[in-house]
C-alpha cells in the first residue's frame, strides 16, 4: 500500500512508519519541520515538508495524491498551550480530512484519545480541557463525512515501553490503563489492512490479546 502519515515525525508515526516500511509499504510523512527529515528517512518513510497549521486543503490534497490510505497522527504535543491544541488536534485533523475528500482517498486513521469530547475530569486544568474538546470535535467532524471509510483509534496513556504484542482493543468504553506506543502503531498496521473495520470508535490499551486476534475479532463487527 501506499500510505501517508500526517505528523509523520511523531512518536507513533515514527513506530508505524518503521513497521510499514518493514513490511514492504510505501510510507510519505508530512512533517512541519524540515530537520526532522531525517528521522522520517532513518523510518523508512520520505519526508514531505508540510506545515498543517499553515496549508490549505489543496495543498494537501496535492501530497495525499495516489495514496491508499491516510493516518493522522499529528499533536500539539506536551509543552503546547490551549491554543495550539485547537490548530493541530482539531483543525489540521479536519484539514487532512477535507484534503483526503478532494485527494479521492477513501481510507483514513485518525489517533485520537481516550476521553475525547468528554467533559474533562476536576483538576485536570484549562489545557486538557482544550485538548480533549479539540480530539472531540475532530472526531464529529469526521463522523459526519459520507465520502471516507473512517477510522478513530483512542489510545489510552502512553508509554514507550518496549510492546507486548498484547492488547484490549474494543468500542468504548473499556476502562482505563496504559499502551505502549509500539503497540499502538502494530495495531493500526493491522488495521490498515482490515479495511471491512471502518466507521468505528476502538479504545486501545495494554491487554492479553494478541494484536492479529484483537483486529480479526472485529471484523465483520457492527458501524456504530
Amino acid at each position: 500500500m501506499d500510505i501517508v502519515i500526517a505528523g509523520g515525525h511523531g512518536k507513533i508515526a515514527l513506530r508505524l512508519s518503521r513497521l510499514l516500511a518493514a513490511r514492504g509499504d510505501t510510507v510519505r510523512s508530512l512533517i512541519r519541520n524540515p530537520g526532522h527529515a531525517g528521522d522520517v528517512r532513518d523510518a523508512g518513510a520520505r519526508p514531505v515538508v508540510c506545515d498543517l497549521e499553515s496549508a490549505d486543503a489543496d495543498t494537501v490534497a496535492g501530497h495525499l495524491a495516489g495514496a491508499d490510505a491516510v493516518v493522522f497522527a499529528a499533536g500539539a504535543g506536551p509543552g503546547s498551550g490551549a491554543a495550539r491544541k485547537d490548530t493541530v488536534d482539531r483543525a489540521a485533523a479536519v484539514l487532512t480530512a477535507d484534503a483526503a475528500e478532494r485527494a479521492g482517498v477513501r481510507d483514513l486513521v485518525q489517533i485520537s484519545a481516550m476521553g475525547a469530547g468528554e467533559p474533562p475530569a476536576p483538576g485536570r486544568g484549562e489545557v486538557w480541557a482544550a485538548y480533549i474538546r479539540a480530539k472531540g470535535e475532530a472526531e464529529d467532524d469526521l463522523r459526519r463525512r459520507t465520502a471516507l471509510d473512517w477510522l478513530i483509534l483512542r489510545p489510552g496513556r502512553l508509554t514507550d515501553d518496549p510492546g507486548t504484542g498484547l492488547v484490549t482493543l474494543a468500542e468504548p468504553p473499556i476502562g482505563h490503563g496504559p499502551v505502549a506506543r509500539d503497540d499502538v502503531a502494530a495495531v493500526i498496521a493491522a488495521l490498515l489492512d482490515a479495511r471491512d473495520v471502518r466507521r468505528r470508535t476502538l479504545d486501545l490499551l495494554g491487554g492479553t490479546t494478541p494484536v492479529a486476534e484483537a483486529v480479526a475479532a472485529l471484523r465483520g463487527g457492527q458501524a456504530e
